[in-house]
């Protein structure tokens, strides 16, 4: 077998199921003639550090797991300076956001290990955080810490609800922050509700929430900011907007852009990924196009 896969496990993403289907999925591999080695990870950061360690001996990356598994191995295949293999995708977390914008199936497993060594390998870009890489968001403000202050256990009990439960939780808290949005020769000064920084038409588990039509690999974010309403009507009419995906409505600025600069007055907690990215003033966001390569559907997100 001339062709060798690391196959990465996170077996506690999402409910376990991959572990029912573990050895059917190896199975898959093996019949297409890939030589697999199995790791599984043992703690938070594992599989970038294998991903970066050990790239270089295999043709095909496969990783189990949810956004943040796929979102570690993405950044230990940016931190490595020689050539990087193609990554398959298995999603078994709670939200799978990413798989869905690339067309992996997320509700059968045993489909998407057939995609991964089967489907053409699409290039896409991937975003740069302060040094740090994500595959597909960046948000702060209200609601974007949602899925990494939810206990785990209750992610696996509930699922995606427990995401919609937490946020009902904090209504009443909102916070807006005091940026300063600078952006292709623009600056834009503001109390801010929220700010979404993506390369993905699926966030949260919505599709299509950012109102603009997505492409991978054009070397272009999508960026939705929302001005922080004076009222519960002016709330209630910026949330409906979002639902049908019209960003015309005041309070709300969308636009594109290959990079920003968003420094604030105070501490800024982010989440990449759909994890706690820490709490800069300042971030400074890039993009780094067709970095990565996804082997997804028909070469291209469906």
């Amino acid at each position: 077998m001339a062709n060798k896969l690391l196959f990465i496990v996170n077996a506690m993403a999402g409910k376990g199921k991959i572990k029912s289907k573990l050895a059917d999925v190896v199975d898959t591999f093996i019949r297409h003639e890939y030589d697999v080695t199995i790791y599984t990870t043992q703690s938070k950061d594992d599989a970038r550090r294998i991903a970066k360690e050990r790239c270089e001996e295999f043709s095909l990356i496969v990783c189990s797991g949810g956004d943040g598994t796929l979102s570690e191995v993405v950044n230990g295949l940016m931190e490595h300076d020689g050539s990087k293999p193609a990554v398959g995708y298995l999603p078994t977390g709670t939200t799978n956001d990413f798989a869905k914008t690339l067309g992996i199936p997320v509700s059968n497993v045993l489909r998407a290990a057939q995609l991964a060594v089967t489907g053409p390998a699409y290039p896409c870009d991937v975003g740069c955080f302060n040094g740090k890489y994500f595959t597909y968001s960046a948000a702060f403000g209200a609601f974007s810490d949602v899925p990494y202050i939810t206990p785990q256990k209750t992610k696996s009990l509930l699922g995606r609800s427990a995401y919609i439960l937490q946020g009902v939780e904090r209504i009443s808290s909102l916070k807006s922050y005091h940026c300063t949005i600078r952006y292709d020769g623009r600056s834009v000064t503001d109390h801010f509700l929220f700010g979404m920084v993506t390369n993905s038409d699926s966030i949260g588990g919505f599709r299509g929430l950012c109102g603009m039509d997505v492409e991978l690999s054009d070397g272009m974010f999508e960026v939705v900011l929302i001005r922080m309403p004076t009222t519960l009507f002016e709330l209630n009419n910026i949330v409906l907007a979002l639902l049908s995906h019209d960003m015309s409505v005041n309070g709300v600025l969308a636009f594109r852009t290959s990079k920003l600069e968003v420094q604030c007055d105070e501490p800024l907690a982010w989440t990449l990924d759909g994890e706690y990215g820490g709490a800069p003033r300042c971030a400074d966001i890039q993009i780094q196009n067709k970095a990565v390569r996804y082997v997804t559907r028909m070469g291209r997100r469906s």
